[in-house]
């Protein structure tokens, strides 16, 4: 149930935070020469962060205008965590209709806990592999897009008599909330491969051995209580029987205990010494 709420919304969150992302900084040239400085220049840049292609014009405090771009091309690992996100988000909304509308096409021939298995076990090691690709790359985003990393390609600010300073830097949480949803969703992918291991029916034919053991345990207990049983019975049977000659010889202890206080000792012809007396 928890996979079919929030692998959606989680998967949502982190392509939103990254795929929708803009960001700009700005930066300040105050040229010796008053009439040459930019006070306000703004370099605009977004998804997929392709930063060599952000173009940008600044001045170099000799009447002249040059074009700069950033450093850098960090598109490879965000498109890869945002392709990831949007087809696990495809993928969690088509498991949830069929857990809903398709329950008993899911669960024939097994087939289908099978196959959720393993598309879930590919997912969870794709949210890893992105998601901290996607660290990576976010890391270096904010060094190509420092201010002060930016100030130190212009010319104009090499010279001493120029004042070059960050006036804003870029605002990254957003960034900073993808990543964190990237390995949110790994952690609830991951743990999601237990109840789909359960569905598969793998996990209680790995039970069988051990409840056939107790079984053969539990019969060969049965058995043996039957047996004592039976002994048991027939124990009784024999008490039953030697009733009527216990009665006689209960006669026959009067001469064994004559026997046994004159002999000091126990003799087993009790009743014959009785009977001579009598």
């Amino acid at each position: 149930m928890c996979m079919v709420i929030f692998a959606p919304l989680f998967a949502i969150f982190a392509f939103a935070t990254c795929g929708g992302y803009s960001g700009e900084l700005r930066l300040s040239v105050d040229c010796s020469n008053r009439t040459q400085s930019d006070l306000n220049i703004a370099v605009a840049f977004a998804y997929p962060f392709r930063l060599h292609r952000v173009n940008f014009n600044v001045p170099t405090c000799e009447g002249k205008q040059e074009t700069l771009s950033l450093i850098g091309d960090f598109s490879s690992s965000a498109e890869f965590f945002v392709t990831i996100a949007v087809f696990a988000f495809l993928y969690s909304l088509a498991a949830t209709v069929v857990y809903i509308f398709f329950q008993n096409k899911y669960r024939e021939n097994n087939r289908g806990p099978l196959i959720d298995f393993i598309v879930t076990v590919i997912f969870s090691f794709m949210w890893l592999v992105s998601s901290s690709a996607w660290a990576k790359g976010l890391s270096d985003v904010k060094v190509a897009t420092d201010p002060d990393e930016v100030l130190l390609l212009m010319s104009a600010c090499k010279q001493q008599n120029n004042k070059c300073m960050p006036l804003r830097s870029p605002v990254m949480s957003s960034l900073n909330t993808s990543v964190v949803f990237g390995f949110l969703n790994f952690i609830l992918w991951a743990g999601n491969i237990w109840f789909v291991f359960k569905e598969t029916g793998w996990h209680s034919s790995g039970q069988r051995y051990p409840q056939e053991s107790t079984e053969k345990q539990s019969s060969s207990f049965n058995q043996t209580y039957s047996q004592q049983g039976s002994y048991n019975q027939q124990g009784s049977y024999n008490q039953d029987t030697y009733g009527p000659t216990g009665g006689y010889s209960q006669q026959g202890g009067l001469g064994q205990q004559a026997n046994f206080g004159q002999m000091g000792g126990y003799n087993q012809a009790g009743p014959t010494s009785f009977a001579n007396q009598i």
